[in-house]
């Protein structure tokens, strides 16, 4: 299975958060994602909150440069 990454720099917040996370598996990914977006940027995990980290997943490993508004917009 290839890896898969959620990078909030694509995602448009007020704290301009610059964690990414990486896993190798979808389960493994959106519970950290979840636990990291309840945690500090105050989400509640529901499941339609799990349906849409899942959507924000992406194939391969976080860029290291942040992405663009423009390119983030765009996915």
């Amino acid at each position: 299975m290839p890896r898969q990454y959620i990078d909030c720099r694509e995602i448009p917040s007020d704290t301009k958060c610059t964690v990414a996370i990486a896993a190798d598996s979808e389960r493994e990914l959106v519970d950290a994602a979840v636990q990291h977006a309840v945690a500090v940027h105050g989400h509640t995990d529901t499941p339609e909150f799990r349906k849409q980290i899942t959507s924000a997943i992406k194939q391969g490993t976080p860029p290291v440069e942040a992405p663009t508004q423009h390119a983030a917009a765009a996915s």
